[in-house]
């Protein structure tokens, strides 16, 4: 496996046409998904949830080609079953109380470990992996990327309502997930060995059985050969995906390149970074996060020309520079939670909001 090669894996909803509530129905898709997709369809512990993830991708137009046709197919199965598919971070009115549980003994484990914490966790996310051999490098890495996370995160919002409601922020996705444990920021590591114990030191005390009960914002994959960001909503198109994980393969590319020149880019203390966290969930692109540098409020549209200055000179190499620019749409026209905001404003249904929702997960396919 060479280095920075990604793997994307986007959570959906599937939503019953008529009433425009979610589903459960997901055994449907994802057994006749299977059949063509193999691994690339998976089912969720919720069954309103449908999850696929790409093969490993060598650079960013091929992770773009397979997100397209897994998208793709995922609409086409739903059609099949008189289904609609939906791509954001919550869905806008339906309760999770509703929402049946996918039969299966590591759900049922989860379920009694975690109780209504897990039954409620109705979200939908978008997690890639970016290819580094190297553990002690990942963990570096890890612990550098970590001060990038939130200006990521504002970039994907896309989850304001919550059963119903209007909740005041661009991403209450991040706050339903916040009730579990091992989520959020990670706490800084000095080296793998240090990961490894804090890991060992769970299992053996039984909070967890392995480390992919390790849920935090971004992690050094237990598994496999890869740091996993796992902050983002999924987002309504298609374009914004690949944006995102081109600006995620670049930032580990860049802070690759600087540890190679014998430099490193500065970690920042967890609780700083959170109150960034804090700030994107809640007003998203048009947050004031903290430059902790400088020690000041900064627009986030301020900060994030900086870090596309920062990663500026990777970009060629990965061949990513035109999914990262489209990061300027993404500012001009707003995140999916911006998008649904209007449809809301303007037509005060919720219904309509869901509907606009189906359209833009198809869009630019």
């Amino acid at each position: 496996m060479s280095l920075f090669t990604l793997g994307i894996e986007e959570e959906f909803q599937i939503i019953d046409p008529e009433s425009r509530e979610l589903k459960s129905h997901m055994s449907q898709i994802v057994d006749r998904g299977q059949v063509i997709l193999q691994e690339r369809i998976k089912q969720e512990m919720h069954q309103a949830v449908v999850e696929t993830g790409t093969n490993i991708c060598q650079n960013i137009s091929e992770a773009r080609e397979e997100v397209q046709f897994l998208r793709n197919n995922v609409i086409s199965l739903a059609d099949e079953k008189n289904l609609k598919v939906a791509a954001a971070g919550t869905h806008p009115f339906s309760d999770w109380v509703d929402q049946l549980i996918t039969v299966d003994e590591r759900y049922d484990e989860i379920i009694n470990e975690m109780r209504d914490v897990a039954r409620g966790n109705l979200i939908f996310g978008l997690h890639v992996h970016v290819g580094i051999e190297d553990r002690q490098e990942a963990i570096k890495i890890m612990n550098e990327v970590r001060y990038f996370l939130p200006h990521i995160h504002a970039l994907s919002t896309n989850s304001p309502f919550w059963c119903g409601r209007d909740t005041g922020f661009m991403s209450y996705r991040s706050k339903v997930f916040d009730k579990f444990p091992r989520t959020g920021i990670p706490d800084y590591f000095s080296s793998a060995a240090e990961y490894d114990d804090y890991v060992n030191l769970l299992v053996k005390t039984n909070c967890i059985d392995n480390g992919k009960k390790i849920w935090w914002d971004i992690r050094v994959h237990p598994f496999y050969p890869t740091i996993e960001y796992r902050i983002c909503d999924v987002p309504m198109r298609l374009d914004e995906t690949i944006c995102l994980a081109a600006i995620m393969q670049a930032l580990i590319a860049k802070l690759h390149k600087i540890r190679q020149e014998n430099l490193s880019f500065r970690s920042y203390r967890r609780i700083l970074i959170a109150e960034n966290k804090w700030r994107a969930a809640r007003d998203g692109i048009n947050a004031n996060l903290i430059d902790f540098g400088k020690e000041k409020e900064v627009p986030f549209k301020e900060l994030i020309i900086e870090l596309l200055a920062f990663i500026d000179d990777v970009l060629d190499d990965l061949g990513s520079r035109k999914e990262v620019e489209y990061v300027h749409k993404i500012l001009a026209n707003g995140t999916g939670a911006d998008r649904q905001l209007a449809v809301y404003e303007k037509t005060g249904d919720l219904k309509s909001v869901v509907d606009y929702i189906i359209e833009e997960t198809k869009f630019g396919l």
